[in-house]
């Protein structure tokens, strides 16, 4: 079982041109609506890739509560321990460029109302896989990473998105995921700032003892793990939108490592998944189906 504890939002997405610099007006070509939120995201990659998901988040008594829950509800992820509150539903605001850049500004509202005690007696189980992202208070990311440990699930922090006050929240992850510039802003946080992002990158599992992942966007991924450091390559693609890429590599990954692939295999799985996620717009409505995935890895290999 995969449970993700995080952020529901909907994306209110704008497509332009080129992406605006300080102080520009650019204008429009289309506007769209869309499931998003880095926790529901993850969750609806993760089951898309066949694991059993529980989503713990919250929504607003608003409008936008229904349709940010479309997409999870569909895929029959359990929403049992999502909570309905009384100020309004989580908002993601993304302008798409057409190379495929996006710029995010994000409004937690419901999210913030996401604390420790949702997180309720038993939830967790050993050997289950608890999938986290810091859209949600921090002491929630911290309470969440404690009971886990103390269950025998293992913890998957994605570091996304950046907070400089959380770098102690990431030695006590089972595995941590960021992209290259995320970490980069957190060794720096943690005090390790000696040799280049691979030196760096061991130094911080020699201190920790977990697993860490830097996502390189086309370049493919770097692991790094106590016993080994290994690259794994993107699939080779034309990006239309990037939005979501980075959640559906984290929910594959979980679902791969929930499944008890090799985290070698279950990266290739989840790199293949989170390119294959740029070739359509949107967040979820861009997340692959696992024989998508499959097929890609296949046609590649062949």
């Amino acid at each position: 079982m995969i449970i993700v504890v995080g952020s529901i939002n909907l994306d209110l997405i704008v497509n332009v041109e080129r992406l605006p610099a300080p102080g520009e007006t650019v204008l429009g070509s289309t506007f769209a609506t869309a499931p998003g939120g880095k926790g529901a995201n993850q969750a609806l990659a993760a089951r898309r890739a066949g694991a059993s998901v529980r989503m713990v988040g919250a929504v607003g008594g608003d409008a936008f509560a229904e349709e940010a829950l479309a997409l999870l509800d569909e895929a029959e992820v359990d929403l049992s321990t999502v909570k309905k509150t009384d100020t309004t539903t989580g908002t993601a605001h993304i302008l798409v460029a057409a190379d495929g850049e996006n710029v995010i500004a994000v409004v937690p509202a419901a999210n913030a109302l996401v604390l420790p005690n949702d997180l309720g007696d038993g939830l967790f189980s050993n050997g289950d896989h608890v999938l986290l992202q810091q859209e949600i208070p921090v002491e929630t990311v911290s309470a969440t990473l404690g009971a886990a440990r103390a269950a025998g699930a293992v913890s998957v922090l994605n570091t996304a998105p950046f907070q400089a006050t959380t770098a102690p929240l990431l030695p006590r992850a089972d595995y941590v995921v960021a992209n290259e510039t995320e970490f980069d802003l957190y060794a720096d946080a943690l005090g390790i700032d000696a040799g280049d992002r691979e030196i760096r990158m061991r130094a911080f599992v020699e201190k920790t003892g977990g697993v860490l992942i830097v996502t390189l966007g086309g370049d493919g991924v770097l692991a790094v793990t106590p016993d080994e450091a290994f690259k794994v390559p993107a699939l080779q693609i034309a990006p239309v939108d990037t939005v979501g890429a980075g959640d559906t590599f984290c929910g594959y990954l979980a679902a791969g490592l929930d499944a008890g692939l090799s985290l070698a295999d279950a990266l290739r799985k989840a790199a293949a998944a989170g390119s294959l996620a740029c070739l359509k717009p949107g967040a979820q409505p861009a997340i692959p189906m696992a024989a998508d995935v499959d097929e890609a890895l296949n046609s590649e290999s062949s």
